[in-house]
């Protein structure tokens, strides 16, 4: 029934496609292809980059399956050869020119090719300066660096016009403007060489009246109120921290927009509004500030459905939030959960409901809270420093668990840059197991015929003390990820000083009769995106991430293994169940514990492509796995070694929707499984994608978010 809904939905959209074939002139020629090619080689000139500048292009819908029929338009086609020539002409090309043809593709349809035929480039011989202002011609004279001879282009010449307008803007010239500069081009010297001339216009505030442009001083600086009680709920530090307008300064374009990315990243802050005013007959400015606020408490209630392997369940979520708990725009979040989940089919357990408690509070501060950081790194910075309690009960027919977790921790990142950073200065976490029925000790943990040391690891008393940094980097064309942790050093050292005696039986240290977990742990995601036009994208990712315990630990707390497939990673495969190597449970069930690793691999190449309104699909192959460091006895086939590395690899396959509704994403993927590591010598499962079996090879995703 699946697969026939599905031809079925294919099967309207190829006939909706062809409705539109009615509405078609009978003569008309329709658009198969636009093409976009060059008469030679040019190191700077992509006809794929170029491709946008064409006004009437195909329109291919479902990955090339329909097409939406398009009539060829010879007005579009003149304005777009004109786009090309223009675009040719601002990289230096001169004398570019751009032929449009036709070539027949199929009865009443041709393709549209667009030749470019850039010439020579032209270069920069000199650049001089008319600067009609003398006062600004004094000010820029010892400021001006003389351009190198290089190639010109357009961008070139709007970096000079930008960098002018910076230094003056910052400078007290209130009213200057990058359209006062413009640019004269003499092409007439020959051998392809051009000389530039930037001319600096006089200041106009009417069409009829010319004068030099005048540098302004700040007089005045108020704070105004945009609430309805007129007041502002902010300390007065606060107000001058966050201000870079400084009274008997001059006008700066910097300060005002530092002012206002200040003010917009404090949480108390609804919007910001900064006028400046002229005071007559004089180069004075006043400024005003003003600045609106949120309510400082709100309250939010919010239930949801739970679903867990067919056992169902309710939670409800009660929220407060302050977002300005001190008057410096603090935020405070204090949260409330209950669980309840209706558990069928465990026998031997007398208790046959799940029951989870959780409260956490957090506390944000929208700056540095550290001794040693001078206000000017402070104020360049925008950073917040956060600390964080989170206690979390669960009852379960096997086991009783509780998590008491305690963060400090600091983000910020450089205002000019993309480079955003996170320290966990240190992040406390007791897991302490106060009950655990005869039934479960007996069958898992006692019997070590059944589970290994993994598993009975993770449900002793645990105490993590970790600390860790992060770094992302995102510019829209390729983001990186890394973050590298470690616990357990602290404590370890502490130990060895004080001469502390280790547990006889497991030959570890203890903190308060409990033995503390000691590893390291680093991460790193790599995801470039090519983009070729607004509809069609090819985004790729590489994920790598190693974690090692040692000195107090020979085993990794549960929480920091790595596990594989899922709607993030090979999703050919559910989440959590491919690997560690060619590890597989023989039964055909999942192992949630002995299906972790201690080192991940993910590689995946996405093709994306828009196909209407808000839906978007896609086309990906997905690789990798998980394995472990040590050799396991429970998980044969696991441990990672260098040599089998090619063939310990799964590869996955599939399709994809995406919803994009513009605030969140919400993603439809389903993987088909291609190599799978985990097979029988004899049993010719290894390449499923020869011979797949839909029952066995696919997985179904539902997620929020992209994968990568």
């Amino acid at each position: 029934m699946k697969l026939r809904s599905l031809a079925y939905i294919v099967m309207a959209g190829l006939l909706t496609a062809c409705s539109g074939m009615k509405d078609i002139p009978e003569n008309a020629v329709l658009l198969q292809r636009v093409k976009v090619e060059t008469d030679g080689n040019y190191d700077d000139v992509s006809p794929q980059a170029l491709k946008p500048y064409v006004l009437q292009r195909e329109q291919v819908r479902w990955f090339g399956l329909v097409r939406k029929p398009i009539v060829i338009d010879t007005i579009l086609a003149r304005r777009s050869a004109d786009n090309l020539r223009s675009a040719l002409f601002n990289k230096g090309y001169l004398d570019a020119h751009v032929d449009v043809l036709t070539e027949p593709a199929g009865k009443h349809k041709q393709n549209v090719i667009y030749v470019l035929h850039p010439e020579q480039p032209y270069f920069l011989n000199q650049m001089d300066y008319d600067i009609q202002d003398t006062a600004i011609s004094r000010f820029l004279h010892p400021r001006l660096v003389p351009l190198e001879p290089q190639r010109f282009n357009v961008e070139m010449l709007d970096q000079e016009r930008k960098h002018i307008t910076q230094l003056l803007t910052n400078n007290g010239y209130y009213h200057f403007n990058k359209t006062d500069i413009s640019f004269q081009a003499d092409s007439t010297i020959g051998n392809h060489l051009v000389n530039m001339t930037m001319v600096l216009h006089p200041y106009r505030p009417t069409e009829d009246t010319v004068m030099s442009h005048r540098q302004y001083h700040i007089r005045n600086l108020r704070f105004l109120s945009g609430n309805e009680d007129r007041s502002i709920p902010l300390r007065a530090s606060v107000l001058r921290n966050n201000t870079f307008i400084t009274p008997g300064e001059l006008y700066s374009a910097s300060d005002l927009q530092n002012t206002y990315n200040h003010f917009g990243r404090l949480n108390a802050i609804r919007y910001t509004n900064i006028n400046f005013t002229e005071v007559p007959d004089s180069n004075l400015l006043d400024c005003d500030i003003q600045l609106s606020t949120y309510k400082p408490s709100t309250i939010s209630f919010q239930p949801e459905g739970t679903n867990t392997a067919g056992d169902l369940g309710a939670a409800v979520t009660l929220s407060y939030q302050n977002r300005n708990l001190f008057h410096g725009s603090e935020m405070l979040s204090l949260e409330l959960r209950g669980a309840f989940e209706a558990i069928r089919g465990l026998e031997g357990y007398s208790n046959q409901n799940f029951e989870e408690y959780s409260a956490q509070a957090r506390l944000s501060f929208p700056r540095f809270i550290a001794p040693f950081i001078s206000r000017n790194f402070r104020r360049r910075i925008n950073a917040s420093s956060e600390v964080s309690l989170l206690y979390d009960l669960q009852n379960r027919p096997e086991f009783h668990r509780r998590v008491l977790s305690v963060a400090w921790r600091y983000k910020w990142q450089d205002a000019n840059h993309h480079d955003r950073y996170q320290l966990d200065l240190v992040d406390l976490n007791y897991v302490f197991m106060p009950w655990i029925s005869d039934t479960f000790r007996q069958d898992y943990l006692d019997d070590t015929t059944s589970r290994n040391a993994i598993l009975r690891y993770n449900y002793e008393d645990l105490f993590i003390m970790k600390s860790g940094l992060g770094y992302t980097y995102n510019n829209g064309q390729y983001a990186i990820r890394a973050n590298i942790e470690t616990a357990g050093n602290v404590l370890s050292l502490f130990s060895k000083l004080t001469n502390a005696s280790k547990n006889s039986e497991t030959g570890q240290y203890n903190l308060f009769n409990i033995a503390y977990a000691q590893y390291v742990k680093g991460d790193f995601d790599y995801t470039r995106y090519l983009v070729f036009d607004d509809e069609n994208t090819l985004a790729f990712h590489f994920g790598v991430g190693i974690a090692y315990p040692y000195g107090n630990s020979s085993i990794l707390p549960f929480e920091k293994r790595y596990f594989s497939g899922g709607a993030n990673s090979v999703r050919g495969w559910s989440v959590r169940s491919l690997g560690p190597g060619k590890y597989a449970r023989r039964d055909g069930n999942i192992d949630f514990i002995n299906q972790t690793g201690d080192m991940k691999l993910d590689i995946n190449l996405e093709y994306r492509a828009h196909l209407f309104w808000k839906l978007g699909g896609a086309l990906f192959i997905d690789a990798g796995n998980i394995w472990t460091l040590r050799d396991y006895a429970d998980q044969p086939g696991g441990q990672f070694k260098v040599q089998n590395l090619l063939e310990d690899l799964a590869v996955s396959y599939g399709l994809g929707l995406r919803f994009n509704f513009d605030y969140f994403v919400l993603r439809l993927d389903l993987g088909m499984k291609a190599v799978n590591p985990a097979y029988e010598e004899d049993g010719g499962e290894h390449f499923p994608i020869i011979k797949p079996r839909l029952s066995r090879d696919y997985a179904f995703h539902f997620a929020v978010g992209m994968p990568f």
